[in-house]
């Protein structure tokens, strides 16, 4: 479906060779417009950009590396004169118990998952200044809401991108950039084997990591392409969502936690208001 510009957009989008990257390049593509994909591994994009008559650009960057990310943005201007997308999406997941996190495992999850897309942002929004508009799309995911066993960490990156990207649309909204966070449940990715770091196991775990594992296998993944199409409805609003659960069940998980929590303050709101 073509958007309702008759200009084609072009999409800066950071992993963008698999998963959820892919399926917003592969949807941007089919409504006429053009990308920048980037990734560690730009290999598996190769058959779409020989498909795609020009329209899209990809090169291997390390989101991590501050320098290289600044270098690859110009890089991406370059291809097609302006950016009117970005889409931070690159990201991985750590799934062990705090406690058994190394220093060297819990600072490069960091490394990409938030200072990666901080490093994005921070290079995009000169452009998107300069030129009065923009959209920033910050992947994070539906688990920010709140920590869980064993994701405790990952959560903890998403939570960090959700309140940097809040303060980022304070920021720019009166450059005429507007900025979105997504925040997903699961889809049929390979974050959980491609992107899956696993620290050594401690025994004392054993247990919650049984219970972990039945109550995860009850879980389904989605189509990424059903989240695309949202996106793309998202990138031609006016005035899009600050923030945007993508997903019926994971709307459904979301406000659970959050009521959950609601319920949490208020059980203690005596004991709160003794502080003042």
């Amino acid at each position: 479906m073509q958007h309702e510009s008759t200009e084609p957009r072009t999409w800066f989008i950071t992993g963008a060779s698999r998963g959820l990257g892919r399926a917003f390049a592969e949807a941007a593509l089919a409504a006429g417009d053009r990308v920048v994909g980037v990734a560690r591994d730009t290999t598996p994009l190769d058959e779409l950009v020989d498909a795609s008559d020009g329209r899209l650009v990809a090169f291997p960057l390390d989101i991590s590396d501050r320098r290289a990310v600044f270098a690859g943005v110009e890089r991406a201007i370059a291809a097609f004169g302006r950016l009117d997308v970005v889409v931070n999406n690159a990201g991985g997941v750590v799934l062990g118990m705090i406690e058994e996190l190394t220093e060297e495992q819990a600072r490069t999850h960091l490394d990409t998952n938030f200072f990666g897309a901080m490093w994005v942002s921070q290079a995009v929004v000169p452009h998107l200044r300069a030129q009065g508009s923009g959209r920033i799309v910050q992947v994070s995911s539906m688990g920010s809401a709140g920590g869980f066993a064993a994701t405790g960490m990952y959560g903890a990156g998403k939570a960090a991108l959700d309140s940097m990207s809040e303060a980022l649309q304070m920021e720019v909204e009166r450059f005429g950039i507007k900025v979105t966070i997504l925040q997903p449940g699961g889809y049929e990715t390979e974050l959980f084997n491609r992107g899956l770091t696993q620290p050594t196991e401690h025994e004392a775990y054993a247990p919650l990591r049984e219970w972990l594992a039945g109550l995860w296998a009850e879980s389904e993944d989605f189509d990424p392409a059903r989240a695309a199409e949202v996106v793309l409805q998202v990138v031609d609003m006016a005035e899009p969502p600050k923030r945007l659960i993508l997903g019926a069940a994971a709307y459904d998980i979301f406000d659970q936690m959050t009521k959950a929590m609601t319920a949490e303050l208020a059980k203690w709101e005596s004991l709160s208001r003794k502080a003042q």
